[in-house]
């Protein structure tokens, strides 16, 4: 096995190579339905701020030691990784080493209370398309991957939010008119929060950016969307 296959020790946020944009379609704020909420706020804050917003008892997984913590808890161990890779993808028993990992773990997850707990976790955005009848951005949506002694870690909504887009009070407009005017990008954290989804709330699978290293998705059904543009933490 390649010396790269060997997760990073120091936790780090990074987007993928190829960013997976949802380009969120912008309505009017007149043709608004049930799924669609309209603008929301743009908060600025720490996202360490989050906590009243959110429903009580979410753990939010932002960084590596709470998503470390939350996957100990779940699932007990990390997987054997080098075992279920095998040869790799040549390997003919790498696919059913892998389909077995996933139907052991759901199997072993089955009842567990700490699957019921809320979690949060945080997608990258973009603000994109002004609207100047509804006063909002519509916003790119990308996900997260995070390095983590299990593997990387890379959250999954069960749907991704659409009609994505927000509205900042007119100071904070004013100032982000002016830099996507330069042509800055104005990069905001999208918070999801909700709960793992009954069956399959957690797939194994491999990176197709690293040779050799897990990858760990958790599935979520989202329950209610922040989005923050991220103040530096004065601490």
């Amino acid at each position: 096995m390649s010396e790269r296959s060997a997760v990073p020790g120091v936790s780090k946020r990074y987007l993928a190579p190829v960013l997976m944009l949802c380009i969120c379609s912008l309505l009017s704020a007149t043709g608004q339905t049930e799924d669609d909420p309209g603008p929301r706020p743009l908060r600025t804050l720490v996202l360490a701020e989050l906590d009243p917003l959110l429903p009580s008892g979410t753990r939010l997984l932002i960084n590596r030691s709470t998503i470390e913590s939350f996957l100990a808890a779940v699932e007990g161990v990390p997987p054997d990784w080098a075992t279920v890779y095998g040869h790799g993808h040549h390997d003919p028993g790498h696919d059913e080493r892998l389909f077995n990992l996933n139907r052991e773990r759901d199997a072993a997850r089955e009842g567990s209370p700490v699957g019921t707990w809320r979690v949060g976790f945080v997608w990258t955005g973009e603000l994109s398309h002004f609207d100047a009848d509804s006063q909002s951005y519509s916003v790119a949506i990308g996900p997260e991957l995070i390095a983590t002694s299990w593997g990387v870690v890379r959250f999954k909504p069960e749907e991704v939010p659409s009609n994505l887009r927000v509205r900042p009070d007119k100071r904070l407009a004013d100032q982000l008119n002016k830099r996507l005017q330069r042509h800055e990008s104005v990069q905001v954290s999208v918070v999801m929060v909700g709960t793992l989804i009954p069956t399959e709330s957690i797939i194994y699978d491999f990176s197709h950016e690293e040779e050799g290293v897990g990858l760990i998705m958790p599935v979520v059904r989202v329950e209610q969307v922040e989005v923050v543009l991220v103040k530096p933490d004065a601490s």
